[in-house]
C-alpha cells in the first residue's frame, strides 16, 4: 500500500472513531438528560423520603434505589449533583415525593432543605389536658412529654412553677420530622407570652385586672362561655362589671373545670353549692388559674370589654349560640324562663 493510500486509510479510520465517539457521547448525553428529567417511580401521592443525619451521597442514592424509586446508575446521580453544584450540600430531613418529581427537582429540594412541613393545630378552648392528649396522638412527633407530669413539663419548657393551663396560644404550628412534642409546646408557650406582652399595654383603662395573667384567666372564661365573635366583648363586659362591683362571677364553665372527671355532662344544684377553688358561685373574684386555652380574640375581648349595663346573660337555646343580656336580676329571670324553660311572659 502506498504512503498516500495509508494516509487516506488513517484519516478514514480516524474519522470513523471520531464519529463513533461523537455518537456515543451524544447517546450518553441524551441518556443523562432523560435521567435528570424523567420522573421518579412514585406510587403513593403522600410518599416521602427520609435522609438521616450523616448519610453519604452514596447512601442517599442507595436508599432511592432500594425503594425502587430509580434504576439509574449511581454515576448518573453523581454527575447530576456535580452539574447542579450540590454535591456535599444535601440536607438531612424528610422530603416529599410528589408524583412527577424528577431527580433534578429532588436534589434541588435536598440542597435547599425544603423538608416536609407538618402542622398541628391547638384549638381555641381546649384544656391543657386535651392539648396533651392531642399531641400524644400526633403521628411523627417525637414523644418526650408522656413521662412528665405537668410541673416537670413546665420545667422542661423553661417555665418552672407556672401552672400550664391557658399558657399555650391556640394556633397552627409547623413542625418537621425529628421535632418533639416539647418543641411544639415551647413555640406555643412563647407565642402566648408574646401575645400577652403585645396586648396588655394597649388594654382599656380602669380594668379590674391587676396583671396579664388575670387577663388570661378572664379570657379563658370568655372563651368557654361563647364561640360567637360578635358576643365575646359583651360577655367580657358582663364579667368586668361584676368584678368591679364585687359580685360573684357565677360562670358555669369554671365550675365544670373545678369538678374535673366528676363532671358527667350536667351541672346540678349541689354542684353549684360544692366549694372548689374554681366554683365562682361560692368564691368571689377570678378563679386561681385559667380554665382553658383562650385564643387571641378572647384575649382582645377581655382587655377591651364592651361598655353597657348588663350584669347577666343566658343562652337563647335556639341553636344559634347567642345570648340574651340583662341589666337586672328580674329581667334575667324572665329571660331564663323564656329561653330555657320556654315559659315566656
Amino acid at each position: 500500500m502506498s504512503s498516500k493510500s495509508s494516509r487516506r486509510w488513517w484519516w478514514f479510520a480516524t474519522g470513523v472513531v471520531v464519529l463513533a465517539l461523537g455518537l456515543g457521547l451524544a447517546w450518553a448525553w441524551q441518556g443523562y438528560q432523560r435521567f435528570a428529567t424523567t420522573p421518579l417511580t412514585v406510587q403513593d401521592a403522600q410518599a416521602t423520603f427520609d435522609v438521616e443525619r450523616g448519610t453519604s451521597f452514596k447512601g442517599i442514592v442507595g436508599g432511592l434505589r432500594a425503594r425502587g424509586l430509580t434504576r439509574a446508575a449511581p454515576l448518573w446521580w453523581r454527575l447530576l449533583a456535580r452539574e447542579m453544584r450540590v454535591a456535599g450540600k444535601l440536607h438531612a430531613g424528610e422530603y416529599a415525593l410528589v408524583p412527577g418529581i424528577t431527580p433534578r427537582a429532588l436534589l434541588a429540594d435536598m440542597a435547599a432543605g425544603r423538608v416536609v412541613q407538618h402542622h398541628f393545630t391547638i384549638v381555641d378552648g381546649w384544656t391543657f389536658a386535651q392539648l396533651r392528649a392531642a399531641l400524644a396522638a400526633e403521628p411523627g412527633l417525637v414523644q418526650r412529654a408522656d413521662m412528665l407530669d405537668d410541673a416537670a413539663l413546665m420545667r422542661a419548657l423553661g417555665a418552672p412553677g407556672e401552672a400550664p393551663e391557658g399558657r399555650f396560644l391556640p394556633e397552627t404550628y409547623a413542625w418537621v420530622k425529628g421535632d418533639a412534642d416539647l418543641d411544639v409546646l415551647r413555640r406555643a408557650h412563647r407565642a402566648m407570652q408574646d401575645t400577652l406582652d403585645a396586648l396588655w399595654p394597649d388594654r382599656a383603662p380602669g380594668l379590674p385586672l391587676a396583671s396579664p395573667y388575670q387577663a388570661l384567666i378572664l379570657a379563658s372564661i370568655v372563651e368557654k362561655e361563647t364561640g360567637r365573635a360578635d358576643e365575646r366583648a359583651a360577655i367580657a363586659g358582663v364579667f368586668t362589671r361584676r368584678l368591679e362591683r364585687g359580685m360573684l362571677l357565677q360562670t358555669d364553665p369554671s365550675v365544670i373545670y373545678g369538678m374535673g372527671p366528676a363532671y358527667a355532662g350536667n351541672i346540678r344544684k349541689r354542684d353549684l353549692e360544692t366549694d372548689t377553688p374554681f366554683n365562682t358561685y361560692t368564691r368571689a373574684g377570678l378563679p386561681p388559674t385559667p380554665i382553658a386555652l383562650p385564643g387571641k380574640p378572647a384575649l382582645v375581648a377581655a382587655l377591651h370589654p364592651a361598655a353597657g349595663d348588663a350584669l347577666y346573660f343566658v343562652a337563647r337555646g335556639d341553636g344559634s349560640g347567642s345570648h340574651v343580656f340583662s341589666a337586672t336580676l328580674d329581667a334575667h329571670n324572665r329571660a331564663v324562663d323564656c329561653h330555657q324553660r320556654k315559659r315566656c311572659r
